[in-house]
């Protein structure tokens, strides 16, 4: 049987919007966020699970269940949290496909080298509005 629980590291309004997603699709999903009051963003048919915890704190991540977790999804407001909890996922818990927010793009590399996945939001906006730009101001409804 497959693995198939994803855990997401920051309950901002991505974290919550991707449990939210994973949530209403079935999916078992657990959020975790050092501020209890961040879970008040998931809606209330959120049917995963929360916890209060630091992203890169072991026994708790262990608590989490992090070795059951075939992804693992950082995306606090901090490059540095994201980055390191994403390397304990990947490489102490050997979490299938792991995934970190980054804002500042030379940060990129040193994910890639660690096959960590980088969603860079500055990265995915500019290539959004060039590619608006290059089909003639066309949306495509995405």
């Amino acid at each position: 049987m497959e693995k198939d629980y994803t855990i997401i590291g920051g309950c901002g309004r991505l974290g919550s919007s991707i449990a939210s997603k994973l949530s209403e699709a079935n999916k078992d999903v657990m959020i975790i966020d050092h501020d209890k009051s961040s879970f008040r963003k998931l809606p209330m048919s959120f049917g995963g699970l929360t916890m209060i915890a630091s992203i890169s704190d072991l026994d708790r991540l262990k608590n989490a269940q992090i070795n059951k977790a075939s992804v693992f999804i950082a995306v606090t407001n901090d490059d540095n949290a994201n980055i390191c909890a994403a390397q304990i996922a990947k490489k102490l818990f050997h979490v299938e496909k792991v995934i970190a927010r980054i804002y500042d793009e030379d940060k990129i590399p040193l994910l890639t080298k660690m096959n960590i996945e980088a969603i860079c939001p500055t990265r995915l906006s500019v290539d959004q509005v060039y590619d608006y730009m290059e089909a003639g101001g066309k949306h495509d409804g995405k």
